[in-house]
């Protein structure tokens, strides 16, 4: 009977393609710390293509950070610490890009992903101080090969953010976010992003108006959602422009909310608890 090669005496090619469909925790506390050719393995860039932070439990007392600081023999544990181990191992390669939504990371963090990761083709921005919020434009015009951006609320300088992209991210087709979708800001998409394709707006003040200036506007639009939106029903007039987007989601909408309250001036933090 022939030996058997184990795990660790397999192919390094083989290894990499394994390890590259892994999360960052087993990337990080799982397989460096099982051999060598493993530890060697996990450091190919291939396997840092994916940063998806939002699944890890950063906090002091998690499981997560003690397996880490245990495993590095650190006495401090920082979120800008392990963005930066995780970004610097990807050696530029990285594509996507997702922050935990509500730990939040800072602006400065951001502005060193956009440096160590320009190739980013997806990016899940975190939530951000409002005095933070006038740098977005400037950080996504860095990352040229952006195709998808996904943010939690509508910021300040959305306006200036939409110019941007337009300018500086050719292939650009998705945005999803989640606020006040003014006429102005309809009007932007529009014009400055002839080639979006994907467009999620769940949860947000979407009135009709703007609705049905997007659904026209947008002629490459594939998938749609405005799920449990305020600001317009989904009549008849919504649903026939709906058949010509192969994807429209609109379950949930209604022109107003449970106290009949309805303005173009409702504010995105009224629509988050809705």
């Amino acid at each position: 009977m022939k030996n058997k090669k184990g795990w660790e005496e397999m192919d390094m090619d083989c290894l990499v393609n394994i390890f590259q469909r892994l999360g960052l925790e087993d990337l990080t506390i799982g397989v460096p710390f099982v051999c060598k050719s493993w530890h060697q393995a996990s450091l190919d860039p291939l396997c840092w293509r994916v940063l998806d932070l939002e699944p890890l439990d950063f906090m002091p007392w998690s499981k997560f950070t003690k397996r880490f600081m245990m495993h590095y023999s650190v006495h401090h544990f920082s979120f800008t610490g392990f963005m930066r181990l995780v970004a610097m191992r990807s050696h530029g390669s990285a594509i996507e890009l997702r922050f935990p939504l509500l730990f939040g990371a800072s602006m400065h963090d951001l502005f060193y992903a956009s440096s160590e990761c320009p190739g980013l083709k997806k990016v899940v921005m975190p939530n951000l101080l409002l005095e933070d919020e006038v740098h977005i434009p400037e950080l996504v015009a860095k990352w040229k090969e952006l195709e998808l951006l996904e943010i939690q609320s509508k910021p300040a300088s959305f306006l200036e953010m939409v110019a941007q992209i337009s300018l500086n991210c050719e292939n650009f087709v998705g945005l999803r976010m989640l606020g006040s979708i003014k006429k102005d800001d309809a009007l932007a998409i529009v014009r400055l992003l002839p080639k979006v394709k994907y467009l999620c707006f769940d949860k947000s003040y979407l009135p009709k108006e703007q609705l049905l200036m997007l659904m026209d506007g947008c002629k490459e639009l594939e998938r749609f959602s405005v799920k449990d939106c305020i600001g317009f029903e989904a009549d008849e007039e919504v649903m026939k422009k709906g058949l010509g987007i192969k994807f429209f989601e609109c379950e949930g909408s209604k022109l107003f909310d449970d106290s009949g309250y309805d303005t173009d001036e409702c504010d995105p933090l009224y629509v988050h608890v809705i």
